[in-house]
Parts: C-alpha cells; structure tokens; sequence
C-alpha cells in the first residue's frame, strides 16, 4: 500500500502545476492512493465547487483543509456530498472530521485537525478528539493530517500518537521541513509537507505585499504570486516495509 499525501494547493498556480505533473507523480511513484490539502486552493481562500471537480477529476482521493476551510462559503453547500474532510475540531457541524476510504479491501483512515498554538484558541483542543477517533474506528492504516503553526505542537502530537497513526504528516506553513522519519513505535512522520504552489512568493503570496506588510504593517490583501512554481509531497509506503520520501519538484530559471 502506497499513499501520495501533497502538501497546500495554493491558488491557480497550485491548481495547474499538480495537474500537470499528476502523470509524472502516478508513473514515477505507483501510489495506490492520493490525499491533498486544499484549503488554499481557491487563491489563497477554502476552495470551490469548480476547483473540487477538477481534482476530482485528476484521481484525487480525498481532500483535507484547514484554517481557511470556510473562506469560501460555497463549500457549505456541496461538503456533505463531497471527498471532503474538514478539521475535526473547527466547531463546525458541516462535514466530517475523518473519512474511511476502502481500498481493495482494506480500510484507510483519514483524520483532519487544527493545530491551537498561534492559531485561533477558539478552536477545541485536537489531541484527544483524534485519539478519541483513533479508539472507536475500525481500519488497516490510519493517517493524520494535522494543520498546525509550530513544529512543536506537530511534534508533540507524532508522540502522543506514535503507534497509533500509520502516518502523520503536517500541513499548513508551506515550507517542507527535513525531518522524514519513522518513529519508534512505526508511525511515518513528517513536521510539514511543504505547498503546492507559487516558488517565487512569500508562502504563496507576492512577495511585495508581504515584505510591505513586515515593514509597514497591513497594506494590502494577499494577492497570489506569479512566476516559476513548486510542488511538495510525501509518499508513505505502509507494505511491505515502511517508509516516507519527501517528493520536491519545482520550475527552473526561465531565460530572458
């Protein structure tokens, strides 16, 4: 069993750099299933009906979010029908936290959370709500993607879940972080995928906004990089040994 997880789709840029490289990513890798983060996959805020299909299309399993999950507010209107999850503890009552895929007669559990540190402390506390999950399902393997800000939260959770989740892998601060491993008790882990999306930006964002915005204060809303583009995933391979590779590709140089 092989399972391609690919870090935050982020805007157009995102979009259309996954679709094309899917072919690329299926031929070289063989996953048996794809998951993707696309919480930022409508420019930079939750996604759309339009964009949903067109993964959908692509052979995307599953589509996890996060923070942004509600900033378009069209998903409220198909999450229930959809391969969808939203974090398990956002306070919603839309949508599901987890979903069970059935794969050749295996089951694959996916869970969704949100991380509190730096984050909204509105939101419900995520590590015995996952667990809680983890406790009353029945499945083969089970994966988390756990939204968070700080590394030490994403790494507090691998522990507190080591043996218990199959995979865990970050989401959330669009860098990938070089840290793949597999942890004593045979959980696969990653502190962050990394983003699917613009290379030349500040994660995602032109970066004249954001370096303005450091100096100035806010200016102006975020507006989706241009330019060369990347892509960031993880490959978990449950059987028959164990085992995470980081997938990095990006755009080179164009010449003048």
């Amino acid at each position: 069993m092989k399972i391609l997880f690919i870090g935050d789709i982020y805007g157009d840029p995102g979009i259309d750099y996954l679709l094309e490289n899917i072919t690329y990513l299926r031929q070289t890798y063989q996953p048996n299933l794809i998951i993707a983060n696309a919480e930022n996959s409508a420019n930079g805020r939750g996604i759309n009906k339009k964009i949903y299909k067109k993964l959908m299309q692509a052979g995307i399993s599953l589509l996890t979010m996060g923070n942004h999950t509600w900033k378009n507010p069209e998903l409220k209107t198909f999450i229930e029908d959809s391969n969808i999850i939203r974090p398990i503890n956002d306070g919603s009552n839309l949508g599901s936290g987890y979903r069970i895929i059935n794969y050749n007669g295996q089951k694959v559990l996916v869970i969704n959370a949100l991380g509190k540190a730096f984050m909204n402390e509105d939101y419900e506390p995520p590590f015995m709500m996952v667990k809680e999950v983890l406790d009353k399902e029945t499945y083969d393997y089970a994966l988390l993607d756990f939204h968070a800000e700080t590394t030490s939260e994403k790494i507090a959770m691998a522990y507190f879940l080591e043996g218990k989740v199959d995979m865990m892998v970050g989401t959330h601060t669009h860098i990938q972080t070089n840290d793949d491993r597999l942890l004593d008790n045979g959980t696969l882990y990653l502190t962050d995928v990394g983003m699917t999306g613009p290379l030349d930006g500040v994660i995602g964002v032109k970066k004249e906004i954001i370096i303005d915005r450091f100096i100035h204060g806010q200016s102006r809303p975020n507006e989706v990089a241009l330019g060369r583009r990347q892509l960031n995933a993880c490959l978990f391979t449950l059987s028959p040994t164990k085992k995470i590779e980081k997938i990095h590709l990006e755009e080179t140089h164009k010449l003048v």
